[in-house]
């Protein structure tokens, strides 16, 4: 499927190539714009269907990269390759001096069994932190990578009468790399992913269960700071029958919990700064009838403050050590791979709102509810002006109530979102790059 999908790219590059537009004067126009994002998108649809049967990791995603390298080559495009280990950067230098603009995909799947039942559905397996585990793109990478490979190939068609210069960032690992590990926007920064040519503004979209065709966002600061939480416990091992010769591990490990619920909903003022602390992984003994002498729980933190979030730390390591010392263990609390809040430029955020409604008129929220997902899409926002929109997704036929959040192993979207998502990628670039 990889190579026909290679072959569709390539005709569909030379196509856009030839469209009249290529030998106008004036920039693109809304309609070019709207029928070119409409032509590709039976690309956008299979190359998503493809990259959704087949995810990768965090820092594994060969094949995907192998994809994206072999389109943007088929569209003329200068290519990078093995950026921040498996991130490809793509750069269409237009027909006109000017700005530079990038534009961001994340690749990498997440450690979850699919259970939509699509028939692109994917049985993936691969090795994460040292178990097997299934792989599924649950929180809609796959159409990320799409669409941007749309968006690039409804640009090169329109090579000659851009003004500047688009750069494609598709980047590995934004979920995090596994313990032991760098990667993400951390490393495409250090491997010159915003250098060469120098971008002067970034944009990114991402898709979730809201109404499908819904573009939303909001200035300053918009995702969570997020923190990964490694708690570890030394105890003394024992009968599983006589509990009081040991360590109840079980018993650390509720104490340990209850005490991260008491903080984020008792200690901290959550009306003033929305945070949260959430223990999602408990690892301990082989057997029914052994108490274990090592516990390790792995969690999140989400911050939109830095005074909450060094006070939440302070809290949560306190806490911890009182409660081993408590049971005659040695407990400790480690926070780390941060990400800041995900901050977009405010005047930028108000100069784009323009070129959402274009993309889905009637359909633009620039005043949308902070959200406690992370992003490591912040990097790049510390680097140069950025902003992050969200794109629903929603299937018409799903209850919002009810709809599958991204990392729920259900997670699927009304593939014709993906045409608004082109056009909003192509349009802020366009626009930016017309921008005085």
């Amino acid at each position: 499927m990889l190579g026909r999908i290679s072959t569709l790219a390539l005709a569909a590059g030379l196509a856009f190539g030839a469209a009249p537009w290529s030998q106008a004067l004036a920039a693109p126009s809304q309609a070019q714009v709207a029928a070119a994002a409409k032509a590709v998108q039976p690309k956008v649809i299979a190359w998503r269907r493809d990259i959704h049967e087949h995810p990768e990791l965090g820092n594994q995603e060969v094949r995907t990269s192998a994809l994206i390298a072999k389109e943007l080559k088929a569209l003329g495009l200068e290519v990078r390759e093995n950026v921040g280990k498996t991130g490809v950067v793509g750069i269409l230098r237009g027909g006109k001096p000017g700005k530079v603009v990038a534009l961001r995909a994340d690749m990498d799947a997440l450690p979850v069994e699919e259970k939509t039942g699509l028939p692109f559905a994917s049985k993936a397996t691969a090795t994460w932190e040292g178990r097997t585990v299934p792989v599924m793109h649950a929180c809609g990478h796959d159409t990320h990578v799409a669409m941007l490979l749309g968006a690039a190939t409804v640009l090169a068609g329109m090579k000659k009468d851009i003004k500047g210069t688009v750069v494609f960032v598709f980047q590995p690992a934004e979920e995090g790399p596994q313990a032991g590990e760098e990667g993400g926007a951390k490393l495409m920064i250090r491997d010159g992913a915003l250098d060469n040519p120098k971008v002067d503004a970034i944009f990114g979209v991402h898709i979730g269960p809201a109404d499908a065709h819904l573009l939303n966002y909001r200035p300053e600061g918009f995702y969570a700071s997020s923190d990964r939480i490694t708690i570890t416990v030394k105890g003394k091992q024992t009968h599983g029958a006589r509990p009081w010769a040991g360590v109840d591990m079980a018993s650390v490990a509720a104490d340990i919990i209850q005490a991260m619920n008491q903080i984020a909903a008792r200690q901290v003022d959550v009306g003033a700064s929305p945070s949260v602390l959430t223990i999602a992984v408990i690892n301990m003994g082989m057997r029914q009838n052994i108490i274990p002498e090592d516990l390790k729980m792995e969690g999140t933190m989400r911050t939109f403050s830095k005074a909450r979030h060094d006070d939440l730390i302070a809290k949560a390591q306190k806490a911890v050590a009182s409660i081993g010392d408590r049971y005659g263990a040695k407990a400790e609390a480690v926070f780390s791979q941060p990400y800041p809040v995900t901050y977009n430029d405010p005047a930028l955020s108000k100069w784009v709102k323009s070129s959402l409604e274009k993309a889905s008129p009637g359909k633009v929220d620039d005043n949308a509810a902070l959200v406690t997902g992370a992003e490591d899409f912040s990097l790049y926002a510390e680097k140069v002006p950025a902003v992050f929109v969200q794109l629903g997704g929603r299937k018409a036929d799903v209850p919002a109530a009810t709809a599958p959040a991204n990392h729920s192993p259900f997670f699927d979207v009304d593939e014709a979102a993906f045409e608004t998502g082109v056009k909003a990628e192509v349009f802020m670039a366009l626009d930016y790059l017309e921008k005085k």
